[in-house]
């Protein structure tokens, strides 16, 4: 009886803790009770609202700043905000391999929160020393030939990059650290996971509205020092709410170099592409589930999907790492390869994005954007209609058509996530067909009315609201179903990795949008033509830029049909993980010299 007693409470004990492998800074198991769940995600959401209040505040208007102030024509400063936006994205892979091989996401984060920082300060003594800035020409002076000096640009393009190092580290592991404050193994807690992407979407992109209206205002009728300042306040107020709730968090500890592990396997395979994968894959090597619940890792069964790589765990003499790999690092590569055609066929909408704060807002400056006698809209703010129509979009989202769908396709999700990005990429055609009509309307207007060397076009600015919103409404869709799908597809020991493809996403769509801008701009050109890209836009022709983005996204949709057909989703391993739990907690009693000849039995 009293060892009976002795089992129930440590039993009772054992479930107080979670179950995924989450644990305290030191290493120590975490009381869910006392950890993770919606009250540590209020801090880590509370960051990312000011952090995105922090990177909106200089992306928005950056265009509107390089052509007004560092006097840059339209196709120099449209590329310089892509190629920068891009390198924002892209670093985050740098930041991911940092996080899951060496010092995990907490420590990354505050890290690169420390370098973010520092640009963000250089930043403000770029556009406040006057040495630094060029010699004004007036407000949207089209042809003004006072260009800023090397160290001008040298100053102030270090701090953007230094900025864009910066969020390589908070980016990919942020949104990630939100996620793992849930077990799985608890029922409430999974429920409240599915929703999480979404609800950490909305509340970012309050940050988001506030740098597109307050913080674009006061750049451009206030001054860009102050414009500057307010978004590296919001930082520092976000780095501080993130640190207030570090007694709070859960944490997954560094489970080595995904890229190393994944190299092994190719390695392997490449060397023993001759053998022979056995018909029987227990014959394939693999460690004991004693060995996985020991390290806090996850076992993960045998699937019939890229089989050329099972040669990777074929014995054949050799037992190197390198020669040598158990099943389940050779599945763990195969769920982050079978990711990458879908990550392919998310460029083209990635480029979408990119028009959002580059070419749409310099068409802004071209219209009537006068409200009243007193007030003009600084053109950037229209973006704050891209987040008023996302915030809508997935509350109504997650809100109603979840549990409408879920009725009907008995998805938890409602739909999938492949479905969710094909919805949000039928959405770029329209928009884009949509911008190309409306550019087409404004050029009448501009010959109509003798415009074409240059001048405000007599149409409201608001005319450019339907594309604006759309690209919101898309947005909802592709941005939180991209994030959520690399995310939930990624093996356990490569969530950062895996989340690190939605960005990557997003930092290729930029290069792409870059090299495509300049690349029609040159073609358009040739043999005496005026090109479809120039500074003064009222001598452009944006709609057959904007329609060539139709056909292109048309044809993407197409190739994304094929390859959502040919994915194969990860399994879904619950039961695995249960079993590991199970294999966890014998090997605990051992220890204990509790159940010592159940759990031997059960060997």
């Amino acid at each position: 009886m009293a060892r009976n007693s002795a089992e129930e409470a440590q039993a009772e004990a054992q479930e107080e803790y979670t179950k995924d492998g989450s644990m305290d800074l030191k290493g120590n198991p975490v009381l869910r009770s006392k950890s993770g769940g919606w009250t540590a995600c209020s801090f880590i959401v509370a960051f990312e609202i000011f952090e995105r209040m922090a990177s909106y505040g200089i992306s928005s208007n950056l265009v509107i700043f390089l052509t007004n102030k560092l006097h840059q024509d339209i196709i120099t400063s449209a590329n310089n905000v892509t190629n920068w936006v891009g390198t924002i994205w892209l670093t985050p892979i740098i930041g991911a391999y940092i996080a899951d091989a060496h010092l995990g996401r907490y420590k990354t984060l505050i890290a690169a929160s420390a370098v973010y920082l520092s640009g963000m300060c250089l930043l403000i003594v770029a556009v406040s020393v006057p040495s630094l800035k060029p010699t004004s020409c007036g407000q949207n002076h089209p042809d003004c030939n006072e260009k800023a000096s090397p160290l001008q640009l040298g100053v102030f393009f270090s701090a953007l990059y230094i900025l864009a190092i910066g969020t390589g580290g908070t980016k990919p592991n942020i949104a990630i650290m939100g996620a793992d404050q849930f077990d799985e193994f608890d029922p409430k807690e999974r429920a409240q996971k599915l929703s999480y992407f979404n609800w950490w979407m909305f509340s970012i992109f309050f940050g988001t509205f506030f740098a597109t209206t307050i913080v674009v205002y006061i750049q451009e009728n206030v001054g860009w020092t102050l414009g500057y300042a307010l978004p590296t306040m919001g930082l520092v107020i976000a780095v501080v709410i993130f640190l207030i709730g570090t007694p709070l968090y859960r944490h997954r500890p560094p489970s080595g170099s995904p890229f190393t592990k994944m190299a092994k396997v190719l390695v392997a395979a490449a060397i023993k592409w001759r053998s022979k994968v056995p018909y029987d894959p227990k014959e394939l090597y693999e460690l004991d589930s004693e060995e996985y619940a020991s390290n806090r890792k996850y076992k993960i069964n045998h699937t019939q999907t890229l089989r050329i790589l099972d040669k990777a765990a074929v014995k054949t003499g050799p037992t190197s790492p390198w020669m040598l790999c158990p099943v389940t690092q050779v599945e763990e590569t195969k769920q982050m390869l079978r990711m990458i055609p879908i990550l392919i066929a998310t460029f083209v909408p990635s480029i979408m994005v990119a028009q959002g704060n580059t070419l749409f807002v310099k068409q802004g400056t071209t219209l009537n954007r006068s409200i009243g006698p007193h007030f003009k809209i600084p053109p950037a703010c229209l973006q704050a209609f891209i987040t008023v129509s996302m915030l809508f979009s997935i509350v109504i989202y997650d809100r109603w058509l979840v549990p409408s769908l879920r009725k009907w396709t008995k998805n938890p999700r409602g739909i999938t996530l492949l479905q969710r990005l094909g919805i949000g990429i039928v959405t770029h055609i329209i928009m884009m067909t949509i911008a190309s009509l409306t550019e087409h309307y404004r050029l009448r207007a501009v010959k109509a009315h003798g415009l074409e060397s240059g001048g405000e076009v007599p149409i409201t600015i608001f005319i450019l609201l339907p594309q604006f919103v759309l690209l919101g409404v898309s947005d909802a869709l592709i941005d939180v179903a991209r994030t959520e799908f690399f995310y939930d597809q990624a093996p356990e020991t490569m969530k950062s990795l895996g989340t690190s493809y939605s960005y990557t996403s997003l930092g290729i769509g930029n290069f792409l949008s870059t090299f495509l801008l300049s690349t029609v701009s040159h073609i358009t050109k040739k043999k005496g033509h005026k090109g479809w890209i120039l500074s003064n836009l009222n001598q452009a022709r944006l709609d057959y830029y904007y329609a060539f983005f139709t056909i292109l996204n048309l044809l993407n949709f197409f190739v994304f049909l094929v390859l959502a057909r040919l994915y194969v989703y990860k399994t879904e391993n619950t039961e695995q993980k249960k079993d590991n739990v199970a294999v966890e907690k014998s090997t605990q009693f051992n220890e204990d010299g509790i159940e010592q000849d159940d759990a031997e039995k059960q060997d």
